[in-house]
């Protein structure tokens, strides 16, 4: 018989490639959970597809891996069974600004109280490097030879204007404020955003950890009155440019959150849900006979 003490354990790795942004999220969120004394069995991360979408593999907590752009509906409806659990949706910026962009509109202007993470490399990374929804006018690449003249999303923007509750940045290359926003994110009651910068480094060769290095300031530094809306609106507004540079120009990438606000959440004016927990109700035993009569 095979005792315990004989068998072979391994654990599996992050096959990110070397010197990927995913491996400051995946640091940042697990510190950021450490650092809040969740336990494992009250936590859930929720992800689609893509490169970022993979986190979920290794982090112990639950974790449900889904379809592209369609991690939000997951995560709502395993928030409103069980409102205790603490929902992380994790997801690229292709996943979440392209194919789930209606999904994360709603969510936000509901402001279910979910923590969205976007790993935001302004590439399909998983797919060869593909234009995103967040590529910055003029790029080229493999796959499209002649550059992109399409207006990027402007994440920050976007939540704001859908009814976001906190509204956040991060840089993949500063682990310290990164794993400040996700906790505050997690903390917050009401839907939290936060677009992390998170450079891949296989296929995007413009916006590099050193690009951003040069460009990166904190809107804390600034001063920022993060419950003035039309001021985090202006922030926003610096980047990403939606013409092409001038000569001489350089962007500036504000980092920090640019907006909370305290507003009811979905789960607060839902009477279903009250103070229990849907997967802790009792269900009684009424005769739906006559209901079913009705409309079947």
């Amino acid at each position: 018989m095979t005792e315990l003490k004989d068998l072979e354990i391994t654990y599996d790795k992050p096959n990110w490639c070397p010197g990927c942004g995913d491996f400051g999220v995946w640091v940042s969120l697990k510190n950021a959970i450490v650092q809040l004394g969740l336990n494992p069995w009250e936590v859930v991360l929720v992800s689609g597809i893509g490169c970022s979408s993979k986190l979920p593999y290794w982090v112990k907590t639950y974790g449900f891996n889904g379809l592209h752009g369609r991690p939000m509906p997951v995560a709502e409806g395993i928030k409103l069974a069980n409102h205790g659990l603490t929902v992380i949706v994790i997801g690229g910026d292709g996943d979440q600004y392209g194919e789930g962009g209606n999904h994360l509109l709603h969510a936000a202007r509901r402001n279910i109280d979910l923590t969205v993470i976007v790993h935001n490399n302004q590439v399909y990374g998983l797919t060869t490097g593909q234009f995103s929804p967040t590529t910055d006018i003029g790029e080229k690449n493999k796959a499209n030879p002649n550059p992109i003249m399409e207006a990027p999303v402007n994440p920050i923007e976007f939540a704001l204007a859908a009814g976001a509750t906190y509204v956040a940045r991060g840089f993949a290359g500063d682990h310290k404020q990164e794993t400040e926003l996700i906790t505050a994110g997690i903390k917050h009651k009401g839907f939290a955003m936060i677009d992390i910068m998170q450079p891949c480094v296989t296929f995007n060769h413009k916006n590099t950890f050193s690009w951003f290095y040069e460009r990166v300031y904190t809107l804390e530094q600034e001063g920022h009155d993060i419950k003035d809306k039309i001021k985090a609106f202006q922030r926003a507004e610096e980047w990403p440019l939606r013409r092409p540079l001038s000569e001489g120009e350089k962007e500036k990438v504000a980092t920090g959150i640019f907006y909370q606000e305290d507003r009811p959440t979905w789960e607060d004016v839902t009477p279903q849900l009250g103070s229990t927990p849907l997967v802790k109700h009792t269900i009684d035993n009424r005769d739906i006979t006559l209901l079913l009569e009705e409309l079947m």
